[in-house]
């Protein structure tokens, strides 16, 4: 016991003094909160790495009923070359959309706004969800500490909701405190994870036996067979949305060199182009992303082996998978029945923190929405600390509302999570092959067309393998939510909530976001396509209502103000020039 205390002390005191803290001169930068490059790793990276306590676990429980799980390497194959090639990808967009918005902004430069106006509500869509996985997926760990894995659905929904309402309101408290609690918890984590995978090698070394626990296996086909070999790859690609996260939440990262680069160019200015590569906002989010391309596959490649080794899975014992085996490697430790208890505490909190990443691009995503005429204008409020506080607020609500409807059953949310962010990054594919063949010539612009038309076929693949791999579990309801999705954004957009004057544009995103500078240039750009866009579906539905008699006068659709640009409007060489609405402002407008 005294190994173990003095273990856990250690691992907290290097934890805490990693942990990182926001400098007073960086608390706000254009009125927000800037963070560095660990404060990013732990609000942008938290989503992905904590998939590690549910991905693992829903991608086996899909193969060993039938008796398939010895088939679970080549599903996480098949995870793994998913995370390097979209972590490759948007890696390289990073540095073609630094100023935030994803695949949302990459969408409006180089494909069309309407496309842009289908990720914006899928995005939305999927954060929302990501509070709901999270926070379920926390309580389940907690019930697993006690054996109650699987009991009382109100429980489950209790306890979900009460840690949504937790991160809620670390997450209100502004971005550097909620990086440096939650980057503590996952020093922590990381630190537990090799100890307790030393226990497993232990054990294995040790020839400790599985574990007696029998199911009467259900007899399948081999197009069966293969059927639930794509649902449990499907399943465990649920953190892929970290990718996203982060190139949304980009505009929230201090535009400066991470420490390793620093020292690099000192001590190793050989490897120059390896530093450019990392250098800026735009590296430090490369550099949270370059974890992403090998965490899942290792992460998945290591759950599984244990997994079959010691026969153990989700409900095994009343356990998680990821319980049962960290009471496996924890016991070969002395005192380990106390370090397995705080694995299992240090899972709930994480993943109930996961649900920050989500919050953290809500408000990304949000305040963007309003400016283009999405979202109504009341929504937009930022307090002193930089947070969007009404979107964090409504995005909580509809989570716990959610929760609610699938009855606290992680399970039951799991089919409509990570589906829709396939959508986004397909869209960023096929952004960023434009963009390649608009701009480079030669081998660059044939390798790298065909490498980013690799990755948006692939995304393509796999948004419908969701659907077809959760389809008896209720991804089939994906298409209408989809569908009715999409109408619905179209009909808030051509209703009175969507019309933005150069005025209401200007107010929205200079005076209510406070945002200046290009990330501002950007959203003012995109409201006026958005509102080119507008006035065209008017457009198209005035002419079809006029084939049956039905008029609308041209006064009630006046013409939008043309966009320009978007290089132009951006005005990449001259940062400091006016808003590209100041000739439609006038002095008076400004004042109200």
């Amino acid at each position: 016991m005294i190994f173990s205390i003095l273990l856990l002390a250690a691992i907290c005191f290097l934890a805490f003094k990693a942990a990182p803290r926001e400098r007073a001169e960086d608390a706000h930068i254009h009125g927000a909160g800037q963070i560095g490059l660990l404060a990013a790793v732990a609000l942008f990276g938290v989503d992905y790495f904590t998939s590690y306590f549910y991905a693992t676990g829903e991608m086996m429980h899909a193969l060993h009923p039938y008796g398939l799980q010895k088939w679970g390497y080549i599903a996480a194959a098949g995870i793994a070359l998913a995370n390097m090639t979209f972590g490759g990808l948007y890696m390289y967009s990073l540095g073609i959309f630094n100023e935030g918005g994803g695949s949302y902004t990459a969408s409006m430069r180089y494909l069309t706004p309407g496309l842009s106006l289908v990720v914006a509500v899928v995005l939305i869509q999927d954060y929302v969800l990501t509070i709901v996985v999270s926070a379920l997926s926390g309580g389940d760990q907690l019930l697993s500490i006690l054996n109650m894995y699987g009991k009382y659905w109100w429980l489950h929904f209790l306890i979900g909701a009460t840690l949504a309402a937790a991160t809620y309101w670390l997450t209100i408290r502004g971005r550097g405190e909620s990086a440096r609690i939650t980057f503590f918890f996952l020093g922590i984590f990381v630190l537990l994870t090799v100890v307790m995978a030393i226990g497993l090698f232990i054990a294995n070394w040790r020839n400790v036996p599985p574990i007696p626990y029998h199911e009467e296996v259900i007899p399948t086909t081999i197009s069966q067979a293969l059927y639930h070999l794509l649902t449990a790859t499907m399943k465990g690609m649920v953190a892929l949305s970290g990718l996203e996260a982060m190139s949304n939440g980009i505009q929230f990262v201090k535009n400066e060199d991470a420490g390793f680069v620093k020292w690099g160019k000192k001590r190793m200015p050989r490897l120059g182009g390896l530093w450019h590569f990392y250098s800026g906002k735009s590296g430090i989010g490369r550099a949270v992303q370059t974890s992403f391309l090998f965490y899942g596959g290792l992460t998945t490649y290591f759950l599984t082996n244990f997994a079959i080794r010691y026969n153990v899975f989700d409900g095994t014992l009343g356990r998680t998978l990821v319980g049962n085996l960290a009471y496996i490697g924890f016991e070969q430790l002395p005192g380990g029945l106390l370090l397995f208890w705080v694995y299992q505490a240090l899972g709930v909190i994480l993943l109930a923190a996961a649900s920050m990443t989500a919050f953290q691009d809500l408000q990304a995503t949000a305040w963007r929405d309003v400016a283009i005429g999405e979202i109504p204008e009341i929504v937009v409020y930022r307090n002193k600390q930089g947070t969007f506080t009404r979107s964090v607020t409504a995005g909580f609500i509809l989570a716990v509302f959610i929760m609610l409807i699938v009855r606290g059953k992680t399970t039951l949310a799991v089919p409509y999570y990570g589906v829709g962010v396939f959508m986004p990054i397909m869209v960023m594919g096929w952004a960023v092959r434009r963009h390649i063949r608009q701009h480079f010539t030669g081998r660059a612009r044939v390798w790298g067309s065909l490498g980013a038309t690799f990755a948006a076929v692939l995304a393509a693949a796999v948004f419908v393998g969701q659907i077809a791999g959760k389809w008896t579990e209720g991804g089939w309801v994906v298409l209408i939510t989809f569908s009715a999705l999409i109408l619905l954004a179209n009909a808030l957009l051509v209703s009175p909530i969507g019309l933005r004057s150069p005025q209401q544009i200007h107010r929205i995103v200079r005076e209510k976001a406070r945002v200046e500078g290009s990330m501002a240039s950007i959203v003012e750009w995109q409201s006026l396509k958005m509102q080119e866009y507008r006035y065209t579906v008017l457009t198209a539905i005035t002419n079809l209502m006029e084939i049956f008699g039905v008029r609308n006068p041209s006064r009630y659709n006046p013409e939008p103000v043309p966009a320009g640009d978007y290089d132009h409007a951006l005005h990449s060489d001259h940062p400091d020039a006016p808003s590209i609405l100041e000739a439609y402002i006038h002095p008076s407008d400004k004042s109200s």
